[in-house]
C-alpha cells in the first residue's frame, strides 16, 4: 500500500471517529441533562406554534382577499363583456380582449395575495419573469400561435361567421381564441387550427365580398339547338329571385366535349345565398330542359364498322 493510500485511510478513520465521538457526546448529554434537552425541544415547538398563530390572521386575510378578488374579477369581466358586446367592435376582437383581460386580472390578484403573505413584490415579479422565460422556451409553438392570434386581430382576414378555406380544410368560423381558430365544417365537425398556421397560410374567405359568382357547367346534346338552350337557361335565372341582374349572368358555350356541348352558366348572387342558388339553379335547369325537349347526354362511344 502506498503512502497516499495510508494517509487517506487514516483521514477517513479519523473522520468516522469524530462523528462517532460527536454522536456519543450528544447521547451522553441527553442522558446527563434530560431536563435541558426537553426544555430546548419545548422551546422549539413553542416558537413554531407562536409563528403559526401569528401568521393565522394574515393567512385568513389573504384567503378572504383571494375570494373577494375572484368575485370582483368575475364582475369586472362580466361588465366588460357587456360593454364590449354593445360596442361596434367585431365579435372576434371582443372575444380576444376578454381573454387578455381575464389573464391580466388573475395575475394581478395572485400578486396581491402573495404580497400579503409577506413575499416581496420584487421577488414575485422576478419569479413571474423567470417563469415566463422558462415557459416561453418550453412553449415556443404556443407563443407563435399567440403571435398569430394577434396578427389575425390586426389584419382581420376573416371574422366569426365567415366561411373560409385554409390549410386544406374549410368551414364556418365559430371561434378565434389566443391559441387557435375553430371552424365548423359542412358536416358539423369541429376543426381546430393553430393561429400560427392560420396566419402564415393562404386563406380563402368566401364571405370577404358581398356577392359571389356561381360557376355551373351544363351539357346538351350536339343535336340540340344551343340558342334555344341558352334562352331556357336565361328564363330560369330570371325566375330565381336570389340571382342578381347586376352583374349580369354569363351563359356561353364553354367547350365541345367528347359527347356533348358544355355551356358555362355563371350567375351572381349574395355570398350568403351561394349554395342555395347553386343547387336550385341546377335543379331548375334540369326540369326546364326536360320541358323544352332538350336532352342532357351521358358519355357515349360511337363505333363505326367498316366492311371490306
Amino acid at each position: 500500500m502506498s503512502v497516499l493510500n495510508l494517509i487517506a485511510t487514516a483521514a477517513a478513520t479519523a473522520e468516522v471517529s469524530t462523528h462517532e465521538n460527536t454522536l456519543n457526546d450528544a447521547v451522553q448529554d441527553l442522558v446527563d441533562h434530560p431536563e435541558e434537552t426537553v426544555s430546548k425541544m419545548g422551546e422549539f415547538f413553542q416558537n413554531l406554534w407562536n409563528s403559526i398563530v401569528h401568521a393565522v390572521p394574515t393567512i385568513i386575510l389573504a384567503v378572504i382577499v383571494l375570494v373577494i378578488g375572484l368575485i370582483v374579477c368575475k364582475l369586472v369581466l362580466k361588465v366588460l363583456g357587456k360593454g364590449l358586446d354593445r360596442s361596434r367592435l367585431d365579435l372576434t376582437v371582443t372575444n380576444f380582449v376578454k381573454q387578455c383581460c381575464k389573464i391580466v386580472l388573475y395575475v394581478l390578484l395572485i400578486t396581491v395575495v402573495l404580497s400579503m403573505l409577506g413575499i416581496p413584490a420584487t421577488s414575485i415579479v422576478t419569479v413571474i419573469g423567470t417563469a415566463g422565460v422558462a415557459i416561453g422556451l418550453a412553449l415556443q409553438n404556443s407563443l407563435s400561435n399567440v403571435a398569430g392570434g394577434i396578427m389575425l386581430m390586426i389584419n382581420k382576414p376573416f371574422k366569426i361567421g365567415d366561411y373560409i378555406a385554409v390549410s386544406g380544410v374549410s368551414g364556418t368560423v365559430r371561434q378565434i381564441t389566443i391559441l387557435y381558430t375553430r371552424l365548423d365544417s359542412d358536416s358539423n365537425q369541429a376543426i381546430f387550427i393553430p393561429n400560427g398556421q392560420v396566419s402564415g397560410a393562404v386563406v380563402t374567405n368566401n364571405n370577404g365580398n358581398d356577392i359571389r359568382r356561381v360557376d355551373l357547367k351544363i351539357s346538351i346534346s350536339y343535336d340540340d339547338d344551343f340558342a334555344k338552350a341558352q334562352q331556357v337557361i336565361t328564363e330560369v335565372l330570371k325566375r330565381n329571385e336570389k340571382v342578381l341582374s347586376n352583374p349580369a349572368p354569363t351563359i356561353r358555350m364553354l367547350e365541345h366535349g367528347a359527347s356533348a356541348i358544355v355551356i358555362a352558366v355563371r350567375p351572381w348572387c349574395k355570398a350568403a345565398d351561394y349554395w342555395d342558388v347553386f343547387f336550385t339553379v341546377t335543379e331548375d335547369i334540369r326540369a326546364a330542359f326536360i320541358a323544352a325537349g332538350i336532352s342532357i347526354p351521358y358519355d357515349q362511344l360511337d363505333v363505326h364498322v367498316v366492311k371490306d
